[in-house]
C-alpha cells in the first residue's frame, strides 16, 4: 500500500522567461515527484512517454522515485512563455502521449491517488471511478480545461465534469480553471459550486495571494509567502500539492497542509527547474513566514 500515487505524463518542456529559455523535462507528475521525493512518503508514480525520453525516468529512479512506465509512441511537449507577471503564461503543444485508462493500470494500491492530466483526453473518466474505489482520488483539474488547436492552448469547460467530480475527493484549480469550470468569477461562490457537483475538498489557488481551500461548509484562507526572488513559476502548483498532500497524509489538518504547500510553492519559484528544497528549508519559510504575518497583525503595518 503506498501513501500517494501519481497519475500523469512527463513532458518535453520548453521554458521561455524574460529571463531565459530552458529545455527541460516537466509535467505534473515529474515537478510532483521531485517535490515529494524529499520527504518521509511511500510513493510512486505512473507515467506514459516515448523511449526516446527514458533518460529521465531512470534519473528519476536514480533519486529513488519508484515507476511505473507504460509505453508511448509519443512524449507530451509543452512549449510555456512567462511575462514578467508570472500569474499567467502563453502554452503551446507540439506532441501529444499515449492516454491512461483501465486497461493500461498496472495493480497498484493507494491511500491517494493524484492525477496529473495535461491535455483533456489524458485520463479517462472510467479510471476515476476505478481508483475511487481504492482510494481518495485527488485532482488537478488543469488538464481536462485544455484543448488543442494548431499547436494552441485553449480553456474550454469539462464536457465530463458531472459524471467525474462526484468521484474525485480533493481538487486542485487556479481562479481562472475554477471559472471556466462553474461559470463564477467570485472565489467562494466558484468554490461552493465545485462542492456542490460532488467534490470533497476545494482548493483554489490564487497565485500571489495565496489559496483558499473549501470543505465541510467552512472557507480556510492560506496567504502565500514572500519570495526571496521570482525565477520561474512552472510546477509551482504541483509544488503546492505535493506539500499540501504530503502534509495531508501525515495528519496535518487543512490550514497546516495548505501552509506546508505554499511555503514549497515560495521557494519553487525562486529558482528554476523543480522544487530543490528540503523539510529544514520548509520550515525556515513556514516560522519566517508565519512571524511576519502575526507582526503585521499586531502592529496594524
Amino acid at each position: 500500500m503506498y501513501d500517494i500515487c501519481t497519475i500523469g505524463h512527463i513532458t518535453l518542456d520548453k521554458v521561455v522567461t524574460t529571463k531565459s529559455v530552458k529545455h527541460m523535462p516537466g509535467g505534473t507528475s515529474f515537478y510532483f515527484s521531485k517535490a515529494i521525493q524529499q520527504f518521509d512518503i511511500n510513493y510512486v508514480l505512473i507515467t506514459a512517454l516515448a523511449q526516446s525520453e527514458m533518460n529521465v525516468v531512470t534519473g528519476l529512479r536514480t533519486d529513488g522515485i519508484e515507476i511505473h512506465s507504460l509505453p508511448s509512441e509519443h512524449s507530451v511537449y509543452f512549449e510555456n512563455i512567462y511575462s514578467e507577471n508570472q500569474d499567467y503564461r502563453e502554452q503551446n503543444v507540439l506532441q501529444k502521449a499515449a492516454p491512461f485508462d483501465v486497461t493500461v493500470m498496472p495493480a497498484i494500491d493507494a491511500k491517494i491517488y493524484h492525477l496529473g492530466p495535461l491535455l483533456s483526453d489524458d485520463i479517462s473518466v472510467d479510471l476515476i471511478k476505478s481508483l475511487a474505489s481504492k482510494g481518495l482520488v485527488s485532482l488537478d483539474i488543469q488538464g481536462f480545461l485544455r484543448y488543442v488547436e494548431n499547436k494552441k492552448v485553449f480553456y474550454t469547460d469539462w464536457t465530463d465534469k458531472k459524471e467525474a467530480l462526484p468521484y474525485v475527493s480533493i481538487l486542485k484549480a487556479n481562479e481562472h480553471e475554477m471559472e471556466v469550470v462553474t461559470g463564477r468569477k467570485d472565489v467562494q461562490e466558484g468554490a461552493r459550486a465545485l462542492a456542490d457537483m460532488g467534490v470533497q475538498e476545494v482548493i483554489i489557488t490564487l497565485g500571489s495571494k495565496g489559496s483558499l481551500i473549501f470543505k465541510d461548509g467552512l472557507f480556510h484562507e492560506i496567504p502565500a509567502f514572500k519570495p526571496t526572488a521570482i525565477i520561474d513559476a512552472t510546477g509551482c502548483g504541483d509544488t503546492y500539492m505535493a506539500g499540501y498532500l504530503s502534509k495531508k497524509i501525515q495528519g496535518g489538518d487543512i490550514e497546516e497542509s495548505g501552509e506546508y504547500g505554499a511555503a514549497m510553492a515560495t521557494l519553487k519559484i525562486g529558482s528554476s527547474g523543480p522544487f530543490s528544497g528540503d523539510a529544514s528549508s520548509v520550515e525556515e519559510v513556514l516560522t519566517n513566514g508565519i512571524a511576519e504575518r502575526f507582526n503585521v497583525l499586531q502592529f496594524g503595518l
